[in-house]
Formats: structure tokens, sequence, C-alpha cells
């Protein structure tokens, strides 16, 4: 053996010997997970449905683990800040991040994000998505997709529809709607969706796009009447209600989704673990009724099934602000 092949021979055996010796250690460590306080980041406010999601799978997860599970509130900058919190954690399963729709369109609405959307997470599942709803103020002389269509036609930017600022969700789902319709209307913004859902059962604005969850009060109340739900198929609390697609608008599909991510270099078994614990709770009877009443449908599945459903979302928004010229307040 030359001295050469002795010391390659030496340099890997010592490589191997190293490598032996850590992965015990990082194995127990991934086994014994977890072992302290996990913190769930909401990057919105407390209320609304993104923070009962939080609060759901911290309660029981915390009775699982027997460790403590916390809802961390970190809203503002259209949930830039408590993203970059995450973005910027240990990638050791103890932080993990809600995200909802804006996740997917910030790209395109920030250009200037204090992070990468597509390399600092790892996804972990979809947990459920809302759809979102086309509405009308009740006494209007819209009843159908059809006539918004044939209204829209004839008088371009005569209809004014609500948001909840330039770039929000419903805004988005309103550009989709003229992008696929070739259709113009003018957009009135408001400081959220309650407010702007107000103004629609005022009668201040015409119509406007929202989460089923959001919008559900004010059609129950007798204020807003809905035209039409934005799924691929008709819905079972509402089999009356036609689709988008069926009122004239083939392919459009918009929901307000909601699901979890952690910093990007988790370990895949810390991933799963977390994985395989939410999936169960979303299987839960009392969790699944809080959904419905919620106006939520449940979702789940693999990290590999949420990344495409992610990588379809940024590549739509994409196409939708830059079309646009979109930009957030």
């Amino acid at each position: 053996m030359t001295l050469r092949t002795r010391i390659l021979t030496f340099g890997l055996t010592a490589a191997m010997s190293a490598v032996t010796l850590l992965l015990p250690g990082a194995q127990a460590q991934e086994a014994g997970y977890p072992s302290k306080p996990v913190r769930i980041v909401v990057p919105y406010p407390p209320g609304g449905f993104n923070d009962t999601l939080g609060r759901l799978v911290a309660n029981k997860l915390g009775m699982q683990w027997k460790v403590p599970v916390v809802v961390d509130n970190k809203p503002g900058a259209g949930t830039v800040i408590g993203t970059q919190a995450v973005a910027n954690a240990s990638p050791d399963g103890y932080t993990v991040l809600v995200v909802q729709f804006p996740f997917t369109a910030n790209p395109w609405l920030y250009p200037a994000l204090p992070y990468d959307t597509n390399t600092a997470f790892a996804p972990v599942l979809l947990a459920g998505r809302a759809p979102m709803v086309l509405a009308v103020h009740a006494p209007s002389p819209l009843r159908s997709v059809a006539d918004v269509l044939k209204t829209a036609k004839a008088k371009p930017d005569a209809l004014n529809y609500g948001s909840s600022g330039s770039g929000s969700s419903n805004h988005l789902a309103m550009a989709l709607f003229e992008n696929l319709s070739g259709t113009r209307m003018t957009q009135v913004p408001f400081k959220g969706s309650t407010p702007m859902l107000t103004a629609l059962a005022g009668g201040q604005v015409e119509l406007a796009f929202d989460a089923l969850p959001h919008v559900l009060p004010f059609i129950q109340s007798g204020k807003v009447r809905p035209l039409a739900i934005a799924t691929s198929q008709r819905i079972a609390s509402m089999p009356d209600l036609p689709t988008i697609a069926e009122g004239g608008v083939p392919g459009y599909e918009v929901s307000s989704w909601h699901g979890f991510v952690v910093p990007a270099g988790t370990p895949r078994p810390i991933v799963d673990r977390l994985n395989h614990d939410i999936n169960a709770i979303l299987a839960m009877e009392d969790v699944r009724k809080i959904f419905q009443e919620q106006g939520v449908v449940p979702d789940g599945g693999t990290p590999e099934e949420f990344r495409r459903f992610m990588d379809n979302q940024l590549l739509v928004w994409k196409k939708v602000v830059q079309e646009g010229k979109i930009t957030a307040d």
C-alpha cells in the first residue's frame, strides 16, 4: 500500500467514524422531539380563522406531546413580519408558521421580501380551504354571474367592487375574474374584510369576492346575497349556489387556504412527525365541526402535495399581479 493510499484510507475511515459518532446524537435529538415548548407563529392578530387554526392545533398537540405549544401572534406588513420571524428561526421543529393565501401572492406584490418564499420554508401540510364567494348587496338587480358579465362588458369600469385593499385576496380574486372574463370593474378598497362587507351590505359597493367564513354572517342577516361560489363543484352546504364556471367563466376557482410550514432545513423526521400529528388532528370530529362552522373544508395530505399546491398558487398569482401591475397597499 502506497503512502497516498494509506492517507486516503485513513481519512475515509476517520470521516466514517465521525459520521457514526454524530448520527446517534442526531437520531436521538429527532427521536426525542419535542422536548421543549413549541411556538406556532400566526402572522395575523387574534381572531379570525388563522388564529383559530393555530390555537386548535396548539391545544391538541400540547395535550398529545405533553409539552407547551403556544401561539405567537405576529401581525403586520401583510403577514411579512411574522413570516420573516419564522424564516430566521432555527430549523429544529420548534417554530411553526401558519400560512395562508398571501404566502404565495406576496412574492409578486412585494419586490423586496426579506426572505425567499421558495427556499426559506419546508411545507408540512395544507390544513383546509374556504371557498371564495361572489356576493352583491341584497336588493341589487344583479341576479347571476351572467348579469355581472353582461353589465361589465356593456359598461367597462361602471361596476364597483369592494376589496380589503390593493393586493388582498379578494382584490386578486376579482382581478383573476376580470382576466378570465375579459371585463373591467372599479376597485373600492377598505381597511379589512369586515368594513368592506359592511359597505356591501349597505349598498356602498355593488359586489365583492370574499371567503365564505367572512361572508356567511352577512348572508344570514339577509343584507348580502351570494351569486356564485368559486369552487370547481357546488358545495354541500349551499347546493343551490352555482359555481363561477357555471355562470360563464370557465376554469375559475379561488379559495382562501390555510396550512403549516417550518424553516427550511428542518429534519425530515420532524416534518413527518408534525405532518402525521396535524393530519390526525384534522380528522378529529370536534375539529371538523369547528371547521364546518367557520365554512372551511379540512384538507390534509403530504408535504409534497402541499408543495405542489403552493407552486401552482405562486404561478397563478404571479400572472395576475404582473399582468394587472398590482401592488400591495
